[in-house]
C-alpha cells in the first residue's frame, strides 16, 4: 500500500507536468522548452502495467552527439520515477526534443563506468541533481537515449 508521502508527491509531479503542458499550450510552444538552463524533452514510454503510451515532460542536463542524457532523480526520493519503471519494461522509447517530430529511441540505463564518466559533467553544471544523490541511498540512474537506426 502506497504511503500518504508517495500519494502526495504522485500528485505534486503529475500537478507540476500538467503546469509544464499549460505554459506549452498557452505560449503556443514558445515558452516551456527550457528549464533550469536545460532543453526539456517529452519523453514517450510504453507503461509497464497498463501497455498505454504515457508522455512526460523531463529536463535534459547532457547530451553527447544524437545521445541524449535523463537523471530518474525523481527529486531525490527513496524511489524510482514511473517513467523510468516503464522504459527498464521497455526500451523502446519516443522523444520529442523542444517540441520537434517525435523520433523513435533506445532507452538504457547507464553501465557503473558510463555513469562515473557523466556524473561529475552534470553535477558540475546542475549542482542540484548532487543534492538529490544526497537526500537518497538509491543510486540515481542516468538513461541513455540513443536514436534507433
Amino acid at each position: 500500500m502506497a504511503s500518504v508521502g508517495t500519494v502526495a508527491s504522485d500528485v505534486v509531479f503529475r500537478a507540476l507536468n500538467t503546469a509544464h503542458r499549460l505554459v506549452l499550450d498557452l505560449s503556443r510552444g514558445r515558452l516551456g522548452w527550457s528549464a533550469a538552463g536545460m532543453p526539456v524533452v517529452e519523453l514517450t514510454t510504453t507503461g509497464r502495467r497498463s501497455g498505454r503510451q504515457r508522455t512526460t515532460m523531463l529536463t535534459s542536463p547532457y547530451s553527447e552527439d544524437e545521445m541524449i542524457v535523463l537523471v530518474a532523480s525523481r527529486g531525490g526520493d527513496d524511489r524510482h520515477p514511473d517513467w523510468y519503471l516503464n522504459l527498464c519494461a521497455e526500451p523502446a522509447v519516443e522523444v520529442s526534443v523542444r517540441g520537434g517530430p517525435r523520433r523513435p529511441m533506445r532507452a538504457e540505463t547507464a553501465g557503473a563506468a558510463e555513469r562515473d564518466r557523466l556524473w561529475p559533467l552534470i553535477t558540475s553544471r546542475h549542482p542540484n541533481y548532487g543534492g538529490y544523490q544526497r537526500k537518497t541511498d538509491r543510486v540515481i540512474p542516468l538513461v541513455l537515449l540513443r536514436p534507433v537506426g
